[in-house]
């Protein structure tokens, strides 16, 4: 049997821009991916701290270092600059791998930075 578990996500990102005017997906700084282990194209889900907007949509690989967050097409309707959401990609593993999986879990600051990187995520409150 195949489980689909959190894979990694972006913690806290400040969304930057909201295109209304591209095709669709969500555009991230290649670095924050790399952090993240997200991939092109890879789908992820959008949680916006800010007004419980909840959706899916694909990656787009963003200028490096750039800090960009940036919803596109029809997700940026869901979304206003200077929001926080959380940025989550899933797998699909087999139950022996379930057993020792470590998700990873990338802590940014306001300005999209790096902060902190955690392999098991712990229940805490963030600031």
């Amino acid at each position: 049997m195949m489980l689909n578990f959190f894979k990694s996500k972006l913690h806290r990102a400040t969304v930057t821009e909201a295109n209304l005017n591209y095709i669709g997906s969500i555009t991230i700084d290649e670095a924050l991916m790399e952090a993240a282990n997200i991939y092109p194209n890879e789908k992820v889900q959008i949680v916006n701290n800010n007004n419980g907007a909840r959706f899916e949509t694909y990656v787009i690989k963003g200028e490096r270092d750039s800090g960009v967050i940036c919803l596109n097409g029809a997700a940026a309707r869901l979304v206003q600059p200077g929001d926080q959401v959380i940025i989550i990609a899933y797998c699909w593993i087999s139950e022996e791998e379930a057993h020792s999986f470590k998700p990873k879990a990338v802590f940014l600051n306001e300005k999209n930075q790096v902060v902190e990187v955690m392999q098991q995520e712990e229940a805490r409150v963030v600031r």
